[in-house]
């Protein structure tokens, strides 16, 4: 089996936020979809390992903010290989709180769907949770991040907590 494969699934690149009390937290993802549209329902894949899903699972919310091309490695990086128990994330970064109580991240973001965590499923490294649309806005016109643009554009690497990593473990023997 060619893992690599998967890798030609369309996926974008989203930044996930949730939180927990005053506490808030948030994580580069490209595992976002729309499952259902009445009542309109996203689910997100969060690996188990990250702050983001121990917030999700208590607060039951999250926002899914959509990234676009001018996103900045910076960013991506801050969010998406970085852990929120050791640094703030969200230093110089613009964001509101959103209908929720979970951050919308303001910069190079198109668009936001936050969400009400109705259910959540074990997928074994990752937690997928599936809720319902409770708020969602354009915050400006842009072409949409995805995952295809960020490897072979900007240069981006996989992290090992990423739904889509493959280690070399993971590769069938030749």
């Amino acid at each position: 089996m060619n893992q690599k494969s998967l890798h030609l699934i369309s996926y974008g690149l989203y930044v996930v936020t949730s939180t927990d009390g005053e506490a808030i937290n948030g994580q580069i993802v490209n595992t976002v979809m729309q499952v259902a549209s009445r009542p309109p329902t996203v689910a997100v894949a969060i690996n188990k390992e990250n702050l983001t899903c121990e917030y999700i699972r208590k607060s039951r919310v999250f926002t899914a903010s959509v990234l676009g091309t001018d996103t900045p490695m910076e960013v991506i990086g801050r969010f998406g290989f970085r852990s929120g128990r050791d640094i703030d994330k969200f230093e110089r970064v613009r964001y509101r709180t959103g209908t929720t109580g979970a951050p919308v991240v303001l910069d190079h973001t198109l668009a936001y769907i936050e969400v009400a965590v109705a259910q959540e499923v074990d997928v074994g490294t990752h937690v997928l949770f599936i809720g319902e649309v409770v708020d969602a806005n354009i915050l400006k016109e842009g072409e949409p991040m995805t995952y295809a643009y960020y490897h072979q554009v900007k240069g981006g690497k996989t992290p090992d907590k990423a739904t889509v990593y493959i280690g070399d473990e993971d590769l069938p023997e030749k």
